[in-house]
């Protein structure tokens, strides 16, 4: 049996972990830990149940979200997911210097909260589209170069992004399963990405997919 993800939620609003708690409770791969709804109670919740993923607010009493971010002991290893209302990038450039794992908004879906957990439970680093298009501002601003691909690796980009299966892909553009397998290694080279969250976040922040 796969071990499940074991989860903590620190939010100062009841209601708000309440609701948590009740969509994290719906898949069998989490089990909540613990909640908290200081800094305080954080760490030491941390400390008693050795959780995998910690998801953390940043505007907590007594002692803030970041705050409790450098406090975290590393030795307990545990992830943390920031799910904040700020979307501005100071606050998701002072998590991720902080110690966070990933940037999830609190406006953010719940097939992108699930895929946010697991990311940053592997190791991997998670920020929120909504907050993310600010960085990859940034990033565009520092570098000349921009990576650009064609309009078939835009379109099997987006489609992967979606879920479609290679097999699916290769059907609506009428063309073989390898082919689709070539395009998808040589947007994964030309991203330096490796893996499918990691395209699934760069479709997010290049707005490939389509409205809900």
């Amino acid at each position: 049996m796969t071990k499940r993800i074991r989860v903590i939620i620190a939010d100062d609003h009841t209601l708000f972990r309440v609701g948590l708690r009740g969509i994290l409770e719906s898949s069998a791969e989490l089990e909540i830990v613990g909640e908290a709804g200081t800094g305080q109670e954080v760490l030491a919740l941390v400390d008693q149940r050795r959780p995998d993923v910690v998801l953390l607010d940043l505007s907590m009493p007594h002692m803030n979200g970041f705050e409790a971010l450098r406090l975290i002991p590393k030795a307990k290893a545990p992830r943390v997911l920031v799910i904040s209302m700020h979307a501005e990038k100071e606050y998701v450039r002072h998590a991720i210097r902080a110690g966070a794992s990933g940037y999830l908004l609190k406006t953010s879906e719940r097939a992108e909260l699930m895929l946010a957990i697991a990311a940053v439970s592997r190791g991997e680093v998670w920020v929120s589209s909504g907050a993310a298009g600010a960085l990859v501002d940034d990033l565009r601003a520092e570098s000349p170069e921009r990576v650009v691909l064609t309009p078939r690796q835009r379109e099997v980009l987006a489609l992967i992004a979606q879920g479609h299966t290679t097999r699916e892909i290769a059907k609506q553009f009428g063309v073989s399963v390898k082919t689709v397998e070539t395009h998808r290694s040589q947007i994964m080279e030309r991203l330096d990405i490796r893996s499918v969250a990691g395209l699934v976040r760069y479709a997010i922040a290049e707005k490939l997919l389509p409205p809900e």
